[in-house]
């Protein structure tokens, strides 16, 4: 690791941070626009080792926000490219690449014989997270997850919360309540918008300019296209990251009450 890399973060937290940091492991389940941006912080932040989970390819309707999608990198799997773009950027940083659709079936996989020191849950379909968020905590592994970040229009809506705090957002109201029925309780933090959507639903076989993949659901059902914004996706994806180096470093490293006694 080439400590001048990270010259700038260690001035603002110190090289402890870097150090603890690069000797971090984490999971991000899920690299589409939030979870491709909350990997590229991480990264470049000085995370040491990433374990990087989807089954997905990159179609030409993820340019509008994923930070993996460009025209070069339209039909590649989005895990080869994040390995990629990892490299590109910290060749120091190791990267396992689990191309993997997950389900409660397959959700094992993640974990079986590994160690993570937190896992990034930003998979945008419901079971496939519950099934994700009831695993990491019934196994007591540290996780965080976004909640929806499609149909939002302001970006300054975006908050954190425990799950079980949320408001206002009909994909945490779901995983909410399906993880309370499975003995869920407290410990997960998500970042979470509680903006009123306004949207008008359309049957699936209109979505006529839509990727195959993004209208087939993981049932074999064709779902409806959400519309989303850049500019709201990339906060969801940052302020993910940031509360994954809270949970790596610690609210007081972060805070900045430690430096400043010290001074």
């Amino acid at each position: 690791m080439r400590n001048e890399q990270f010259l700038r973060i260690s001035r603002l937290l110190g090289d402890s941070a870097i150090k603890t940091l690069h000797d971090k492991t984490v999971t991000v389940v899920g690299l589409g626009a939030v979870g491709g941006m909350a990997l590229e912080s991480l990264v470049r932040s000085g995370v040491g080792k990433v374990r990087i989970v989807d089954f997905d390819t990159i179609g030409i309707t993820n340019l509008n926000r994923q930070i993996l999608a460009t025209y070069d990198t339209i039909g590649s799997e989005k895990t080869q490219v994040a390995k990629e773009r990892i490299g590109a950027i910290n060749p120091s940083c190791e990267v396992e690449v689990l191309p993997l659709f997950v389900n409660k079936e397959s959700v094992h996989r993640i974990f079986e014989g590994k160690e993570t020191d937190l896992v990034i849950d930003a998979i945008d379909s419901l079971s496939p997270k519950v099934a994700l968020l009831e695993y990491a905590y019934k196994a007591n592994i540290p996780a965080i997850s976004s909640m929806g970040a499609a149909l939002r229009r302001d970006p300054f809506l975006v908050r954190k919360a425990d799950l079980m705090d949320t408001w206002g957002c009909p994909l945490a109201k779901q995983v909410r309540y399906r993880l309370k029925r499975r003995g869920v309780g407290r410990g997960i933090d998500v970042i979470f918008s509680a903006e009123e959507i306004r949207f008008i639903y359309k049957d699936p076989s209109e979505e006529e300019h839509a990727d195959f993949n993004e209208r087939i659901s993981s049932t074999g059902r064709r779902r409806n296209v959400l519309g989303s914004l850049p500019t709201v996706t990339a906060i969801f994806g940052q302020h993910l990251a940031h509360l994954a180096l809270t949970k790596l470093l610690g609210e007081a490293e972060l805070s900045g009450v430690e430096v400043f006694n010290a001074r």
